[in-house]
């Protein structure tokens, strides 16, 4: 597989050109992004991409397909979440987000991780592909 390759005078290679999302794509993918925290995980399952991968911190790990809506730290949903340094970049039909999570549920301490999510353009939806937390300690 050749990466990063154009003839000469022809521009940046596709996979250095970044696109800017719209006010309402970006809008739209913060908003799914805080549901899949706060929302069911049936919510979240027609939310997600198939063959997605997340990575959460242990025990939970990497997870994918079914083991994801199995795991009894994904399934549940928080009561809350903060989401500040809010970063994100698009790529074609790929979009990343990038943030620092603030999150609560009933009977926990509250949960701080720094966060990445990636999102496919599927026609008119977006689907999350994967997702990662770590702890900000």
């Amino acid at each position: 597989m050749t990466v990063g390759t154009s003839k000469p005078g022809s521009g940046a290679p596709s996979a250095r050109k970044q696109g800017k999302l719209s006010t309402q794509d970006e809008a739209t993918l913060w908003e799914l992004e805080e549901r899949f925290w706060t929302g069911g995980a049936d919510s979240a399952r027609k939310m997600t991409a198939n063959g997605a991968v997340f990575v959460f911190p242990y025990p939970a790990g990497i997870l994918q397909g079914d083991a994801l809506w199995r795991e009894k730290d994904v399934a549940q949903r928080w009561r809350s979440v903060v989401m500040s340094e809010r970063h994100v970049t698009r790529n074609g039909d790929v979009a990343v987000l990038a943030y620092r999570v603030s999150a609560e549920r009933d009977g926990q301490p509250i949960y701080e991780a720094l966060c990445t999510s990636a999102y496919l353009k599927d026609g008119e939806s977006w689907l999350r592909l994967t997702h990662q937390q770590t702890p900000a300690l």
